[in-house]
């Protein structure tokens, strides 16, 4: 088989239709190009580079979904990039959710074929009423187009298959470590550039003229209320700074639990793991979100009292877990450290910005109406709505409502309320909540005994740092606002880490299997 031939899937190399379809879109690319760079269109350019870069990644998902899901997710992390500065095309918007599809079609072959594993997730049941009572929303008669509706479904159960994609991604320790490398590394180039544009303003990384409807996105700034001074909300790669502010949560518990990991069980990978720890909190400190830095914050102080009750004490490897503490703490002291003597105003004008507004018992302090009173508020204001009971119909108040209207010529018959709780309520009234409820705990109980059988290894600080990334995203966060859930990035992860939480005990088991059994094709030291 000739070169060509072995870089396709399957026996698409060898299909004179599949060739000539290729030569097809080839003449017809380098048409186009040469026409753009006649007249000088470079956003007509870069159309066609991505048009290139994703026609090769679909190669790549058929080829191998195990790269496919690598694809993917630097598709999804940087698909915003592209957009704000190709002015928001709807095209490139999309892209994301035909490569998921892709990464689907090429696993579901892979399974017909017998070549992956599967799993039933102890909470399927509860998922499946609540994807069921979602879908019957799409069809809602105080919905005031469907589109909304298939919106809406999209938004909350489009991802959920990673779950299973993460599940058979995990095959050896080997793929663990490459997954969460292959993160890290992005989120370290993701944060550093976020932190450069907090100091260098917003016309770093942003086009000089957005979108409309993203222009106010990612020229956000905030002002401190006592010294009155300004603070700009970076967005980074993303269109908006709350998508950059939710990327750093995720990226801090990660990598938080993935340090743990690496101290009790690998050398390679610290020093990458070390200092993506000190950017990430060097990227919450410079990213004037106070929400983002209560979570993080909080989610230390858990994970340390976590590591320590889960640490292998029967093998006195808990001076490691201390360490992982001790480095931890190193790797902010650095951040601040460094920010302060390099950048001095920037992070201070941040750090009066969060004492003016969050320190309790001050006049300015908006910590408990933040935290509490304006969620409950709005949580309430739901049930003020005629149609509480049944609800609007799901995604009628979702991200990506002005789209459809916009392309639909239609209104959303209602407006909505910012907490996620009460989103439930408008959109699918209130047994819509109560099977979130009943879905969110049933995740829940079910990672947490994952985390319990875990205790004592080297898994559990991964273990422990997904299941609070559920916990988190799926009631409190959601509580506050539904936001965070429909932030493609942030649900994505959730249901590809699922999966990957669910297969770690069986990794577990294979390992030590392995340890005590190193020469398992040996008949006669096996029989031994």
């Amino acid at each position: 088989m000739n070169l060509s031939a072995r870089a396709l899937p399957g026996n698409y190399g060898r299909n004179p239709l599949f060739a000539f379809g290729f030569l097809v879109f080839f003449v017809v690319a380098a048409y186009k190009s040469a026409g753009y760079v006649i007249a000088g269109d470079i956003a007509g350019l870069a159309y066609i580079a991505l048009a290139f870069v994703a026609g090769a990644f679909v190669v790549g998902m058929l080829n191998n979904w195990r790269n496919g899901l690598y694809f993917f997710l630097a598709w999804l992390l940087f698909e915003d990039f592209a957009r704000k500065y190709l002015g928001n095309n709807m095209a490139i918007y999309f892209a994301k959710d035909f490569l998921v599809a892709v990464v689907y079609l090429s696993f579901f072959l892979a399974y017909r074929r017998k070549e992956v594993k599967s799993f039933r997730p102890p909470f399927l049941v509860p998922l499946l009423l609540l994807v069921w009572f979602g879908v019957m929303q799409i069809f809602n008669p105080a919905s005031t187009s469907v589109f909304y509706g298939f919106l809406g479904a999209k938004i909350f159960f489009y991802y959920v298959p990673l779950m299973f994609v993460g599940y058979a991604f995990l095959e050896s320790e080997t793929d663990l470590r490459r997954f969460f490398t292959f993160s890290l590394t992005l989120s370290l180039i993701i944060i550093s550039l976020g932190i450069a544009q907090s100091i260098l303003g917003h016309t770093f990384m942003n086009p000089a003229n957005p979108a409309a409807e993203i222009r106010e996105l990612s020229t956000l700034y905030r002002i401190a209320p006592v010294s009155g001074t300004i603070v700009y909300r970076p967005n980074s790669v993303f269109v908006s700074d709350g998508r950059y502010a939710n990327f750093l949560l995720v990226s801090w518990l990660l990598i938080f639990g993935f340090s743990g990991y690496l101290l009790l069980r690998h050398r390679k990978g610290r020093v990458l793991a070390f200092v993506s720890l000190a950017v990430a909190y060097g990227g919450v400190a410079l990213g004037a979100s106070r929400g983002v830095l209560l979570w993080t914050s909080g989610s230390a102080l858990v994970g340390v009292l976590a590591f320590l009750w889960g640490a292998p004490w029967r093998q006195r490897e808990v001076i490691r877990v201390l360490r992982t503490v001790q480095r931890a703490g190193l790797g902010v002291a650095i951040a601040i450290g460094l920010l302060f003597f390099i950048f001095p105003d920037a992070l201070l004008s941040r750090v009066a910005f969060y004492t003016e507004t969050l320190t309790p018992g001050t006049a300015t302090s908006e910590f408990g109406f933040r935290v509490w009173d304006y969620p409950l508020q709005n949580f309430l204001g739901a049930f003020g709505y005629e149609r509480w009971p049944y609800g609007y119909g799901i995604g009628t108040t979702a991200l990506g409502t002005q789209y459809v209207s916009m392309i639909f010529h239609t209104k959303p018959a209602i407006s909505g309320v910012e907490s996620g709780f009460g989103t439930l309520v408008v959109e699918m009234g209130v047994v819509g909540l109560i099977l979130w409820l009943v879905m969110a705990f049933s995740v829940i109980i079910a990672s947490w005994k994952i985390v319990k059988k875990l205790k004592g290894s080297p898994w559990f600080p991964i273990a422990f740092m997904i299941f609070w990334y559920a916990a988190l995203l799926l009631l409190p966060m959601t509580f506050t606002g539904m936001q965070s859930y429909e932030d493609f990035v942030l649900n994505a992860y959730l249901w590809l880490l699922l999966g990957i939480l669910f297969r770690l005990p069986t990794l577990a088991v294979s390992t030590e299997f392995a340890a005590v059994n190193p020469y398992p094709n040996n008949r006669r030291l096996w029989m031994r």
